[in-house]
């Protein structure tokens, strides 16, 4: 019997040929493609070089006035391979039905190619007009010699360059080969359109590649095929630490299909991007690769993590928070405050592990030949695959080539590169190039998982029920973890990253104010996930707010918008001194409290907030979060009966993230964060017992099914002129926090941990 491996796309196209899919064909120019076939001498790390004209890495120009954008980032569902050659087609006043978008290989001179931050526009809005102005620039200069008329007497159109004196027209076609003789102008020279003139910036457009996504041809990871390939199906250590002590293939071998086992080694601390370790089963399909997995007899090392209890960590991380921490920021005499005496209110909140789930769990294919690898992956960071690669083993990273296919999701993990390093070294102990496929129990148990966080609030208020002095402390596992010896501080303590993620740079108008970070050791990966920090943050802080309101007996919103006080732009010395500002240049992106106001008050309006006649058990709940420069405010109304069945009825968001490129887009991004939101809140969560984690699949790691979704979805863009911001992650911090104070107006009961399944909370049908 033979078998072979068949996609769900082929099944149901009735594509049964056992003809190679070479992926990229689409994306990827011919030389690249021959070197599938063992042409790694002709391999071309730059797309548009062989183009009749190609003035910067980002643009060129076939001879028939095909206009060819390369895509340096990722695309998972952001839009960012979108969104970024549609800047630089209305700069140089391109078509865009005659734009064709390569997509990059993994290379330095793209600049960096990390698709995570929601940084994709903010970071490269400058940089693609740049390149298109240039493009268009050298395009009328062309036509104005051929002409021999002044440059300043021609204009470009629609893909031409128009002399409008006589009314002569050149298509970019036709002056391509003359524009690739002329000297690039310098960068300060260039002129840009003014807003007003865009064509394709803030015009909603649908997604590049959405016809392919549509009809079965987009081409992901999984997809990836060269001739002479097998399969690769992993036991990693249950435990992280852990290691082989020894094992038994006998039964995996008599597998139809399997032919050979390999012991990868464990990783060398800190673990980084390295492979876990374990056994590898290789076979000719991936059925064959996983039957002999289960065949495995293998006794385990566990290590030193093998008594990780999350209840019990969940205790400590509390218990931490309730103590004098390191201070990160500090405004003020709190303790003088709190010294006098008088009404104080105080909380804890929770948030578990969350795992990435993406709906394409981690895969790559690798081959190793002649001291080089060509990987084709999933992933957000083509040139950390480059890196990490290298490292693995022991070669240039000038001879690691990173094919980037479409990412089925990513939220993170997929920019952490452990899966295509693996693939690498099996091929090289192999000889062959192999894929590694992970099953979604390896995907929910392997995971880099978001950091757990115990963090306590306190506050004491005035006779208005105003705070006079407030004090938060933060307590998780953080991100250095991954990166950094055990027990020394960066893998204790947060980065000043994390801090700047909704703790040091809570805009509050409270004369005296401390955010507090206490120490944790990791006992699993820990790595970012969409939204980051901000998450448990974001949650802590605008369910405080919301308590103190309650406390106050004051209405939410009216409340919140006092509390942030007067319109101003917050002073950056009472900010950290290290306080990154997701790497924005303060004075291009301050904390403007005007805008975070605003968005407050266009969320409230669209949801009727105060005007909306509320039926019995209904209840409105509001928070608003800066993340990733980005003002971000929702509104969520549910219902929640005697039975504790829970409906989210509407949700209300109002979005400031600046000059926005293609609003469509934004919308989705927003819409997709609240139903990624609703997942979060209502069942994530990932507990570990002896080390091992607990989690398996989709049924004991529940994800937001479409019926549980929230029953209407509101996205309000507030139209501003400022610097692109992020759009991709801010719209999910707000979300568990409105949602469970919309809980507390509804029922009178306040939710201080995730998720809310785990409180008795069942997440109903979003209509009634």
């Amino acid at each position: 019997m033979k078998i072979e491996n068949v996609s769900r796309r082929q099944f149901l196209q009735g594509a049964f040929s056992a003809g190679a899919l070479v992926l990229g064909a689409q994306m990827l120019p011919k030389a690249v493609r021959g070197a599938v076939a063992g042409k790694a001498s002709v391999i071309s790390d730059d797309p548009v070089a062989g183009l009749a004209f190609h003035p910067t890495v980002f643009v060129g120009i076939e001879p028939d006035g095909t206009v060819v954008i390369v895509a340096h980032r990722s695309e998972m569902g952001t839009g960012s391979r979108t969104a970024l050659p549609r800047i630089a087609a209305d700069e140089m006043d391109a078509d865009w039905t005659r734009v064709r978008i390569v997509q990059a290989l993994g290379d330095a001179k793209y600049g960096s190619q990390d698709t995570d931050g929601s940084h994709s526009v903010r970071d490269f809005f400058d940089v693609m007009r740049q390149s298109g102005a240039t493009a268009r620039e050298m395009l009328i200069q062309a036509a104005a010699q051929q002409w021999k008329v002044p440059a300043n007497e021609c204009d470009a159109a629609v893909h031409e360059v128009v002399h409008k004196a006589s009314g002569r027209k050149l298509g970019y076609g036709e002056l391509a080969a003359a524009a690739s003789q002329l000297p690039v102008p310098a960068k300060e020279t260039l002129k840009f359109k003014p807003r007003n003139d865009w064509r394709y910036i803030g015009k909603d457009s649908g997604n590049y590649d959405l016809q392919d996504l549509c009809t079965g041809k987009a081409q992901y990871g999984m997809d990836a095929h060269v001739d002479g390939m097998v399969y690769a199906a992993i036991a990693h250590p249950p435990v992280l630490g852990g290691k082989v002590k020894s094992y038994d293939d006998k039964h995996a071998l008599a597998v139809s299909g399997v032919k050979q086992t390999i012991q990868i080694d464990p990783f060398k601390p800190p673990h980084g991007f390295q492979p876990l370790g374990g056994v590898a089963v290789i076979a000719d399909n991936t059925w064959a690769a996983f039957q002999g997995r289960n065949k495995l007899n293998i006794a385990w090392d566990n290590g030193p993590n093998d008594g990780y209890d999350s209840a019990q960590y969940k205790k400590e991380l509390l218990e931490t928070a309730r103590k004098a921490c390191k201070v990160v920021r500090n405004v003020g005499d709190v303790d003088g405050e709190f010294a006098k005496g008088g009404k104080t209110i105080e909380a804890d909140y929770y948030v578990p592990h969350l795992a990435h789930a993406s709906m394409e769990p981690p895969v790559a294919l690798a081959d190793f030949r002649d001291g080089k690898v060509f990987a084709w992956a999933p992933t957000q960071n083509p040139q950390g695959v480059q890196d990490n690669i290298a490292h693995a083993l022991g070669i240039s990273k000038d001879n690691v080539f990173c094919n980037v296919t479409l990412l089925g999701g990513g939220f993170g993990r997929k920019s952490k590169p452990d899966f295509v390093v693996e693939a690498a070294v099996l091929s090289k102990k192999t000889g062959k190039p192999v894929k590694v496929v992970w099953s979604r129990e390896d995907d929910i148990q392997f995971d880099y998982y978001h950091a757990v966080a115990g963090m306590y609030l306190k506050a004491a208020v005035d006779d208005h029920g105003m705070p006079t002095a407030w004090l938060q402390r933060s307590v998780f596992p953080p991100i250095g973890s991954t990166f950094a010896p055990a027990g020394s501080p960066p893998a204790t303590y947060g980065g000043a990253g994390e801090m700047n993620m909704g703790w040091s740079d809570v805009p509050f108008a409270i004369a005296n104010m401390r955010a507090e970070n206490g120490p944790a050791n990791a006992h699993v990966r820990i790595g970012w996930l969409r939204s980051v920090a901000n998450i448990y943050h974001a949650f802590a802080v605008s369910s405080f707010a919301d308590e103190l309101a309650a406390a106050a007996g004051r209405d939410s919103l009216e409340y919140l918008l006092e509390l942030a006080g007067p319109d101003r732009i917050l002073d950056r010395n009472s900010l950290p001194k290290d306080y990154p500002n997701m790497g924005g240049s303060y004075d291009t992106y301050p904390i403007d409290v005007a805008r975070y106001k605003r968005v407050a008050q266009v969320a409230a309006e669209g949801a009727g907030w105060g005007k909306r006649k509320l039926e019995k058990g209904e209840g409105l709940g509001i928070a608003v979060h800066r993340s990733f420069l980005t003002y971000v405010a929702t509104v969520v109304r549910v219902s929640v009966d005697q039975d504790n069945r829970l409906h989210i009825l509407r949700v209300d968001t109002a979005v400031d993230a600046g000059t926005l490129v293609n609003p469509d887009n934004v919308r989705n991004q927003f819409e997709g964060a609240a139903i990624f939101g609703t997942s979060l809140a209502c069942f994530g969560e990932i507990t570990a017992t002896n080390g091992v984690v607990n989690q398996s699949n989709f049924h004991d790691y529940r994800m937001c099914r479409m019926k549980h979704s929230p029953a209407e979805i509101k996205v309000h863009l507030v139209g501003t002129e400022a610097p692109p911001a992020g759009v991709g992650e801010p719209g999910v911090p707000p979300f568990a926090p409105a949602l469970c104070n919309a809980i507390f107006a509804a029922t009178g009961k306040r939710y201080r941990e995730l998720p809310l399944s785990r409180a008795g909370l069942i997440l109903e049908e979003g209509g009634r």
